[in-house]
Formats: structure tokens, C-alpha cells, sequence
């Protein structure tokens, strides 16, 4: 999730002139990227989680494989919640409170976390009950559904 998030406003930054100044994708350490200048912020700070939803969804879509989708419904679980929890925690240095200055409307936020936290709930527990229900002799879950 944070990979394909991080690299949504890399690509965001490239693609509206910004200038990428330093950025950390390394997994074990909090992923960050920084622009500077950058001439149109929105564009770049809604990259991140529009990239960081969208490229696990379409490479789920091509794979079509069941863990393929369990891992992009989490990224669209985590990426609604991160921008939720980015605006109560308020600190300044997450997106929430940056879409917020570079004049992000609240509502579009709401609307995205909405989205993304509701589909993403229902998507990522179906995966759950599927991959942690007991399992039939043949090991299939008992009661197995496909949801896509």
C-alpha cells in the first residue's frame, strides 16, 4: 500500500513540473516523497491515493488471482483510512492536513475516504473469511465464495 501510494505522488509530482527533491520507499521506514518546487501541490497529493487504489485494483483485474485481490482491497481499505486518520491526527507532515492547505475540499476527502473505507470493508473481510475460515478436507474454506 505504501509503495503504490508513495509512488502515485512520485509519478503525480512528474507529471504537473514538480521537481522530485528527495524520496524513501524503503519498507521498513515511514515512505515519503518531496517536491520542490512543486507548481500544482493538489495534483501531486492526490496522486497517492488515487495511484495507491488504482494500480493494486488493475493489476488485480489482470492477475485475477484471489490473493491478487486480497492485497488491492487492503490497499483500498488502508488508503481511506490513512487520509481519515491523517486528518484527526493533524499532523502537519501527512497528506490530509497538506490536501487541506494546498485547498483540497473537505468534502472530497470525506467522499474518498467513504468510498474507499466502506468498498474496501466489505472487499477485505470477504478476503478474510475466505482465506481464515476452516478449511475442507480437499483444503478449500467450507463454505467458499468467490467475490469477483
Amino acid at each position: 500500500m505504501t509503495f503504490t501510494h508513495e509512488c502515485g505522488h512520485i509519478v503525480g509530482g512528474m507529471a504537473c513540473g514538480a521537481t522530485l527533491t528527495d524520496f524513501d520507499l524503503v519498507p521498513w521506514r515511514m515512505p515519503y516523497s518531496l517536491h520542490s518546487p512543486d507548481p500544482h501541490p493538489l495534483v501531486t497529493l492526490w496522486a497517492g491515493p488515487l495511484l495507491g487504489v488504482a494500480v493494486p485494483l488493475i493489476a488485480a483485474s489482470i492477475i485475477r488471482k484471489r490473493w491478487a485481490w486480497f492485497i488491492a482491497d487492503f490497499c483500498v481499505i488502508a488508503n481511506g483510512g490513512y487520509l481519515a486518520l491523517a486528518w484527526l491526527s493533524g499532523d502537519r507532515f501527512l497528506d490530509t492536513p497538506r490536501l487541506l492547505a494546498a485547498g483540497a475540499y473537505p468534502a472530497s476527502i470525506v467522499v474518498y475516504c467513504i468510498l474507499t473505507i466502506g468498498a474496501g470493508y466489505v472487499w477485505f473481510r470477504s478476503d478474510c473469511i475466505y482465506y481464515l475460515a476452516p478449511t475442507t478436507k480437499s483444503g478449500e474454506p467450507s463454505d467458499a465464495t468467490e467475490s469477483r
